[in-house]
């Protein structure tokens, strides 16, 4: 009987993301219309091939609202300022920093896979947040540094170009390394030698294209970030982008785009979806609160799996916390999430009940989860956690206060997936190197789905990653919303807060490697410690982890 129902959860768990899309795409993203065989294709080696209808032939770029002289359209007949939704997190590919063999293998990011992160070790203010690093999280938080990495072979290359002028830089570009160029410009900036930087950039500007290679198309928007720091214009550019997104339907089909070509965001649903089934699966009555629901499709899926429970499917109710991006692509609050969940939980028929917060993560107080007695608890934070200041940020430190307040509510799972980065106490410089590699990953892994001239693929990138590499690269204190940690100091955290680790079982690792095999073959899969690490080649990009 145990080895019947151990083999009956393996099967349910597997089935996560294996039912047939129909019966969830038509309970979701109703504004995009999937074509066959026409743009994006091949998304694996055994992979769907899935495209989409271009809505215009613009190419889009960014447009710095307070520049002087606006730096736009390096390829492009058109300017179109960009907006974004959270960012795809994804891997890299053999263009990666840490690709080059000349980076030290010594460095593992904290992770199975090797990453990269440069720093000044002299520079006072490292040191300063270090110590306070250690002396509000303890010395576990060391092994996180993932700034002992000596770029060498691109820092000491792009060192050789600081004594050459503007003209004969120009000259130069047939020759030039572009990622010479975009760590030498980075560096003059963090130098504060201006005169060096505009010169840098000028030769950026004919080296960069918003539809070339992931290196190119990468430092396009590198290029405007650079600009709106230099002019201190970091904080007006953001919220210039912010506001002048476009219209619901494109950006949730932006969205959608990034979500059927790469796996980060089902690597998260898989993931969280496969621990809370394994630890719910006997529950009469289970709620779920989710930090960040965006659409609600996570879900769907959770909610067929458990529609086939011993005993009949549990009563489920699901607690949704909105952020301003999905409310803007689905055009409307999170009663719209709600309506489609509830029809999708009838068509299964699973008792189910959703709650709608009106309260943002960072003010959320326990009276706004409508926690019942005798409901089993599990918390979601999918690719969420990072917005939270801490203590580096302000002494409110939302960040560590929402993981005491899970903690009081006594779930039986937390489920944690964020990106495997390190930028948010990391001085510009180290932050800007991270920033290239983590996002060089991200567009190789791209454009290994998607031909480089697809402008739908230009567009979902513009608008749901530029931005976010703009923030980081041009914006400082309470601005500076992306703020990534490495599993290692989550880890440090959550124990902070009261939680110890839930070991991930060989039940989900094998739910989440089915669910590659829809992907290229260059994605990786590792658990390390009980959590698991998604990477593209030799760099890990995403963790997903669960705590009690």
């Amino acid at each position: 009987m145990q080895t019947s129902q151990k083999h009956q959860t393996r099967v349910n768990i597997h089935r996560l993301y294996h039912q047939p899309d129909k019966d969830v795409d038509q309970f979701c993203l109703p504004h995009i219309q999937i074509l066959e065989n026409n743009a994006c294709s091949d998304i694996g080696s055994q992979g769907p091939s899935v495209s989409y209808q271009a809505y215009n032939d613009q190419i889009f770029t960014l447009e710095s609202s307070t520049a002087t002289a606006s730096f736009v359209a390096y390829d492009s007949p058109s300017a179109i300022s960009v907006s974004s939704s959270r960012s795809p997190f994804s891997p890299q590919g053999s263009q990666s920093w840490m690709s080059d063999p000349h980076h030290s293998p010594d460095n593992t990011h904290g992770s199975p896979f090797s990453g990269s992160s440069v720093v000044d070790d002299s520079n006072g203010l490292k040191h300063k947040l270090r110590e306070l690093e250690v002396s509000l999280l303890g010395p576990e938080s060391d092994i996180i540094d993932s700034c002992n990495c000596c770029f060498t072979s691109g820092a000491h290359q792009a060192a050789s170009m600081a004594g050459l002028n503007h003209e004969q830089l120009v000259d130069m570009i047939p020759r030039l390394d572009l990622k010479e160029v975009l760590i030498a410009c980075g560096q003059a900036l963090y130098d504060n030698d201006k005169s060096r930087v505009a010169g840098l950039m000028h030769v950026l500007e004919k080296m960069v294209s918003v539809s070339g290679e992931p290196l190119q198309r990468l430092g396009a928007y590198v290029l405007e970030g650079l600009r709106a720091r230099l002019e201190s214009s970091g904080s007006n550019i953001y919220k210039a982008l912010k506001c002048q997104e476009p219209t619901s339907s494109e950006l949730m089909s932006y969205m959608h785009i990034l979500f059927r070509i790469c796996p980060y965001w089902k690597f998260a649903y898989t993931s969280a979806n496969a621990v809370i089934k394994e630890v719910m699966e006997y529950e009469q009555r289970i709620h779920i609160i989710d930090f960040q629901i965006a659409q609600g499709t996570q879900w769907m899926y959770l909610i067929a799996a458990l529609s086939k429970c011993p005993g009949g499917p549990p009563f489920i109710r699901v607690t949704g916390i909105d952020d301003s991006q999905s409310n803007h692509a689905r055009g409307g609050g999170l009663s719209i999430v709600g309506q489609k969940l509830s029809e999708f939980a009838k068509s299964y028929n699973v008792p189910f009940e959703f709650h709608d917060t009106s309260v943002s993560t960072s003010e959320i107080q326990v009276q706004n989860l409508n926690i019942c007695p005798g409901e089993a608890l599990a918390v979601n934070f999918p690719y969420v956690l990072h917005h939270m200041p801490d203590e580096s940020v302000t002494i409110s430190n939302h960040r560590d206060r929402l993981l005491r307040l899970v903690k009081s509510l006594s779930p039986k799972v937390v489920t944690l997936v964020e990106q495997e980065s390190n930028t948010n106490t990391s001085p510009f410089f180290s932050r800007y190197i991270e920033t290239l590699d983590y996002y060089t990953a991200m567009f190789e892994s791209i454009d290994v789905a998607c031909p480089r001239d697809d402008k739908q693929r230009i567009s979902a990138e513009q608008h749901c990653v530029a931005r976010d590499i703009v923030n980081m690269i041009a914006c400082e204190g309470q601005e500076r919303v992306e703020r990534h940690e490495l599993l290692g100091k989550w880890r440090s955290r959550f124990m902070m807060a009261g939680f110890s680790p839930y070991p991930l079982s060989s039940l989900v690792t094998s739910a989440v490697r089915d669910m590659l095999k829809e992907y290229n073959n260059n994605y990786r899969l590792e658990e390390r410690e009980g959590s698991l690490y998604l990477g593209w080649i030799n760099r890990a990009m995403a963790t997903s982890s669960a705590w009690r």
